[in-house]
């Protein structure tokens, strides 16, 4: 007669809310995508100006330098999921807004910029709690394959969203505004239902700033947290060409808002094939060497994208970027959570949140400026040679980092 060995209370306590969360993560980013694709072909089609796209990520980067402590800080001390429940909220009341005054033709490049910026700023309380909540959900034996499959998830929501949002542009830009709304309210709920943490948070004592640095100098006594951190910072700030896709696809590669959505999506296709890798054959050795290279591919496969006028080879190329950038993720992603202690990660995530923040959003804006100077393509050109530079720097900088062996935390 078979055994059934029974689920441990506290496994089944734990699986229920991971896919709650899961549920949430597909749903934002999924949204997030959708809606960077639909404001940057709709201020592209309002003013055609390279700088105006790179405004789009400064409006959204803005917010975090003066948020990111706070968000760090509430992060710690209050119940993470209300606070990304009403990230989403906030998410789902700008779309309202972008919907409303897209119906009423009414939408401008001011609006765009505003409203944005409100965006930015929900994002900014949302990611560190995101980022700590998930470590809260499961074992830490568990955390680097929560990390790789909360990262699938969400390579597939980076994969469908912009490809759709690309082919609902031919309903027109407020029915892609409206789906979007949908997903944020989809998220919010998802939030909402996990169950709060069972033990109060304790108010922490000092000023905001005085919390952010605490935050600050754990990072700076980390050398392969920082390190990482910031190796993803400047590599990706240069590298990152997503801001002139717009451009691209117009001038180089000769397609409409549809092929936009394809460029959108394809480092996702790239990234979403890595995770099935990384699931099946796991990171165990020599994880800091694994990381330079996989940054250095990325660089090159930039590179080679800035110079390709095939729609095809440029779909290929970014989702080779895709990958090499899942590969880097992981790492960085499981180095820092596994060596920072629960009480100090809302902080550190916030910390790593505005550098995430800088590389990506202000990485748009690097991107516009560069591209009135020089034209997209040399743009995206530079940034990638840039990206090797940086590579090869950290390599000499950081040799903590090199010489990373294995994933492991310190519990």
């Amino acid at each position: 007669m078979a055994v059934h060995e029974t689920p441990s209370p506290d496994s089944l306590f734990q699986i229920a809310p991971f896919v709650r969360f899961w549920i949430a993560r597909i749903c934002t980013a999924a949204a997030n995508q959708m809606l960077s694709v639909a404001v940057a072909w709709q201020i592209y089609q309002l003013t055609g100006s390279a700088m105006d796209l790179g405004l789009v990520g400064l409006f959204q980067f803005l917010p975090r330098v003066f948020l990111t402590a706070t968000a760090g800080n509430m992060a710690d001390s209050h119940d993470r999921k209300r606070i990304a429940t009403l990230a989403q909220v906030v998410q789902a009341t700008v779309l309202t807004a972008l919907l409303l005054l897209t119906l009423a033709h009414a939408i401008d490049r001011q609006w765009i910029f505003a409203l944005v910026a409100v965006s930015g700023a929900a994002r900014t309380f949302e990611m560190p709690a995101t980022s700590s909540l998930l470590s809260t959900l499961v074992p830490s034996r568990l955390l680097t394959k929560a990390v790789a499959l909360n990262a699938s998830a969400i390579q597939a929501a980076f994969i469908v969203g912009p490809a759709l949002a690309g082919l609902l542009y031919a309903l027109g830009d407020a029915v892609v505004h409206g789906i979007t709304l949908i997903l944020f309210v989809a998220a919010a709920a998802a939030f909402a239902s996990i169950p709060s943490a069972r033990e109060e948070r304790p108010a922490i004592a000092g000023s905001e700033w005085q919390k952010f640095v605490d935050g600050l100098r754990f990072i700076r006594g980390q050398r392969v947290v920082l390190g990482a951190i910031s190796l993803d910072l400047f590599a990706v700030l240069f590298g990152g060409a997503t801001a002139l896709m717009p451009i691209l696809a117009v001038e180089l590669l000769h397609t409409g808002p549809w092929g936009l959505g394809l460029l959108r999506s394809a480092p996702s296709v790239g990234a979403l094939l890595m995770s099935a890798v990384l699931a099946r054959v796991p990171l165990e050795h020599h994880v800091g060497r694994i990381m330079f290279a996989s940054v250095a591919v990325y660089a090159a496969a930039t590179v080679g994208f800035g110079l390709s006028t095939s729609l095809w080879l440029s779909l290929a190329l970014l989702a080779v970027l895709g990958a090499a950038d899942m590969i880097s993720m992981v790492i960085r992603g499981s180095l820092v959570q596994l060596q920072t202690p629960d009480h100090m990660r809302g902080r550190v995530s916030a910390v790593n949140s505005i550098f995430i923040g800088a590389s990506n959003q202000l990485g748009e804006f690097e991107s516009g400026v560069t591209a009135a100077w020089f034209g997209a393509a040399p743009a995206v050109i530079l940034g990638g040679v840039c990206s090797l530079a940086v590579t090869a720097l950290w390599m000499r900088w950081f040799p903590q980092l090199l010489s990373a062996d294995r994933l492991a935390g310190r519990r």
